[in-house]
């Protein structure tokens, strides 16, 4: 005889008690941790046994729940137990809202101390002054490349990269009401509107484009004037009591954005080897024929493969360039170590960014890209 939906529901109420009692027994013993690690004085957050966690739990995953479904929910629960310990204080481009703020929550769990900011800058200063102990700020997107200022501030801040989180970016138009009739003004970052542009042009040829500081500030600038709108998250919408007056209105349908988490390095020492990591590196060399090519020689003799190149303007006034370079492995690797140390040899100035796991290990597969 099948049950009813009463009987169905007391069964999920008990096994839900049963829930909690579990989760307060692990908080209580990730309580015990926090105090060994306190008396070694040991970071509290480690990414890396983190990512290993979920990683064991989607291998032995019976079903029917999914992966991504695993990670979320064991991302929180660690965030909480962590939270008992000291909640993390994260800085990220600002207001509430931005995507920024949604990669920082997809990293960390919500259990963080929210640091907002007004600028990818003041990100980068939160976390060197300590006023945050880490920072989220965006480096690369699926559509307009590169996020420049970022990189440039790489050059001159103290902090180094221990880990990376992907985001699906969906731009929405958000407004006060919910159609797009006298549209006159769209305010977002300056990314958004680029990505977003092929869709203005074709339905809001006449209005016109203004930059933001964040997308989530052009919504709340958007929420005081009915002829204006912003482009911005759903969670930007509910924030300032906005309308979605055209849903997924960017260009490209799988628009990704790559944020870098960063932090000082007393704050935490790079993460150990995953079997999948990144590490990513500041060089220039020499002004001569040859010299970018001779880059990769070290890379394709070790068998190290290169996953990213770009550069930057040095503002020397000589038109010398300063390149970013991401590569698969991890510094204990000795085919690594032995590119490596070619690599520096050949260079005029070498900086290790950082290495870390790449976002798959800390992730939802439904991975991403924006600011």
């Amino acid at each position: 005889m099948s049950k009813t939906l009463p009987q169905i529901r007391t069964q999920i109420d008990a096994l839900d008690q049963q829930l909690l009692a579990l989760i307060n027994q692990r908080a209580t013993l990730a309580n015990q941790v926090g105090e060994i690690k306190r008396a070694e004085g040991s970071p509290v957050f480690r990414p890396e046994r983190e990512a290993e966690v979920i990683r064991n739990l989607q291998a032995g995953n019976p079903g029917p729940i999914r992966d991504a479904g695993i990670a979320s929910v064991w991302r929180e629960i660690m965030s909480a137990c962590r939270a008992l310990e000291a909640a993390q204080r994260v800085a990220y481009l600002g207001p509430a809202g931005t995507f920024s703020e949604q990669a920082a929550l997809q990293y960390f769990g919500s259990s963080i101390e929210h640091v907002a900011c007004s600028s990818i800058d003041e990100v980068f200063r939160a976390a060197a002054s300590g006023a945050a102990e880490f920072g989220v700020v965006p480096v690369e997107n699926s559509t307009e490349g590169v996020v420049s200022r970022s990189l440039d501030l790489f050059m001159h801040t103290p902090l180094h990269v221990v880990g990376e989180t992907n985001l699906m970016v969906r731009h929405n138009l958000l407004r006060l009401s919910a159609s797009m009739d006298a549209i006159e003004v769209v305010l977002a970052h300056p990314q958004a509107l680029a990505q977003c542009q092929g869709w203005l042009n074709a339905h809001l040829p006449k209005a016109e484009r203004r930059a933001a500081s964040s997308n989530a500030e052009g919504a709340r600038l958007a929420a005081g004037n009915p002829a204006w709108a912003g482009i911005a998250s759903e969670r930007a919408a509910s924030e300032f009591g906005l309308h979605v007056a055209a849903h997924a209105i960017q260009d490209d349908a799988f628009n990704r954005t790559r944020f870098a988490i960063v932090c000082l390095p007393h704050q935490m020492a790079p993460p150990t080897a995953t079997g999948n990591d990144c590490i990513s590196l500041i060089v220039s060399v020499p002004n001569r024929p040859g010299a970018v090519h001779d880059l990769l020689v070290p890379l394709k003799r070790n068998g190290v493969s290169m996953t990213r190149f770009e550069s930057r303007p040095a503002r020397s006034g000589q038109w010398d360039y300063y390149f970013y370079i991401d590569v698969q492995g991890h510094p204990s690797q000795p085919h690594v170590a032995k590119a490596l140390a070619e690599l520096q040899g050949l260079c005029a100035f070498y900086r290790v960014l950082g290495s870390y796991p790449v976002s798959g290990q800390l992730s939802p597969p439904d991975r991403t890209r924006d600011v």
